[in-house]
């Protein structure tokens, strides 16, 4: 500004202008309001802001230091399926075209559920009972611990490529590092359980499914081996042509027996030894096909017998082979849905969108908060800028209407903030 050249020497009866200063030598003159008051102030401005430094630099150097940890997704799979294809494709085309965002056309990208899922309370709870955070952030309920989380953590996407940014903040570089990794790690762990794919309903089922058919396969192997065990059945029409071979082996060999006997006698006595020994070999021969046709009242319940007779054959094969047909029945199903359980998990992890890095975790080397160099620099300016009002204030007349008003207003406002101290504390003594 320029000068002002008012000279009170020639008439004292001229006021001072308002904002007029006293001249710094004390002639009684107007000073300078301009650079010359700055200039010849210049050690007291340079001390103000040497002032200011130091104490904004010891501010700075108070304040905590924090870390960053910065982690990149890359967009997992689009659906293979042929309406997805076709929504994508119609989706970028009207963004090219158009410039219209695909998430107005209803086309959902995993990018923004996995968004989603990162910023959910189930991932913020486990990621804060994982590393007590609770405890970190000084805090005693979940809501408070929470809110701390998502202040100190910033998740964004890009529109464009579909790049997931996971960007976290500590005082400790390592705990950083390690939250932003726990952040990729609690969104594989909700990926995958909160996968809703047909292959996966598929896998459910099959489970279900092959459990209650393993216990009717055990149950039916069970019956048979029961019932083969005490009925001495092993394949039951194996068995049936075996013992109709057997008894037709021992009808021959009766029959040859009895007729060499009738030639005995014939020319030996009754009381001849060949005769006697041919005799007992027909009675042997004889009991034994009794037993294999079940002829004999030893029947196949009884523990001299090995084997089940003929005649109770067709009775077992009943049974036996409804009993085997169950437990084929089962092996086959149990085999076949085995086979289809194994496909769908292959499936089902086909369908879970997985978590790929295109950036791991970085480690923090520098800290990113606070900006001490600015703090610093603001502290200069700040107290350049306060001692410069201060020179200003002082090169004021005091006599001066504008300094005077200023006066009262600081004088009567802290006069009232005095009095509004005293009543609050008189009403509390009142109180207590």
């Amino acid at each position: 500004m320029g000068e002002i050249g008012l000279d009170y020497s020639r008439d004292s009866t001229v006021e001072t202008p308002v904002g007029a200063m006293v001249d710094p030598a004390g002639n009684g003159e107007p000073g300078h309001f301009g650079y010359e008051l700055f200039l010849r102030h210049r050690w007291f401005l340079l001390r103000g802001a040497l002032a200011g430094v130091i104490v904004f630099a010891v501010v700075a150097l108070l304040i905590p230091s924090r870390y960053e940890s910065v982690a990149q997704l890359m967009p997992p799979d689009q659906s293979n399926s042929a309406a997805g294809m076709l929504l994508g494709a119609a989706a970028e085309r009207a963004q090219s075209l158009v410039g219209l965002p695909a998430d107005l056309l209803g086309a959902k990208t995993s990018s923004a559920l996995f968004t989603k899922i990162l910023t959910s309370q189930t991932a913020e709870d486990g990621l804060i009972r994982r590393f007590d955070l609770r405890r970190v952030y000084r805090v005693r309920y979940w809501e408070s611990a929470r809110k701390k989380l998502e202040a100190n953590t910033s998740i964004s996407e890009d529109r464009k490529s579909g790049v997931i940014t996971i960007r976290v903040r500590d005082r400790d570089r390592d705990r950083a590092k390690a939250i932003c990794q726990a952040y990729v790690d609690e969104l594989n762990l909700l990926s995958a359980r909160l996968s809703t794919s047909s292959a996966r309903r598929e896998r459910e089922f099959l489970e279900q499914r092959l459990a209650v058919l393993k216990q009717e396969l055990d149950t039916s192997t069970n019956n048979l081996g029961q019932f083969s065990s005490k009925n001495t059945t092993v394949d039951i029409p194996s068995q049936s042509k075996a013992m109709v071979e057997a008894a037709a082996a021992l009808q021959g060999h009766l029959v040859a027996a009895e007729s060499e006997l009738e030639g005995l006698k014939q020319i030996y006595t009754g009381q001849n030894v060949r005769i006697l020994s041919q005799e007992r070999r027909i009675a042997e021969l004889r009991r034994n096909l009794r037993l294999l046709t079940g002829q004999d009242s030893k029947g196949p319940g009884d523990s001299d017998a090995p084997y089940p007779s003929i005649r109770k054959l067709p009775l077992l094969g009943v049974t036996y082979s409804d009993l085997l047909r169950r437990t084929k029945i089962n092996e086959a199903v149990f085999e076949a849905l085995t086979k289809q359980y194994e496909l769908a998990k292959v499936q089902e992890a086909k369908d879970i969108p997985s978590v790929r890095l295109l950036d791991a975790p970085s480690y923090p080397e520098k800290h990113v908060f606070p900006p001490r160099l600015l703090i610093i620099t603001l502290g200069g300016c700040l107290g350049l800028v306060l001692a410069g009002v201060w020179v200003v204030w002082t090169a004021i007349r005091p006599e001066d209407s504008s300094k005077q008003l200023m006066l009262e207003t600081y004088s009567t406002f802290r006069d009232d903030i005095v009095q509004a101290i005293r009543r609050r504390r008189a009403a509390r003594e009142t109180s207590s």
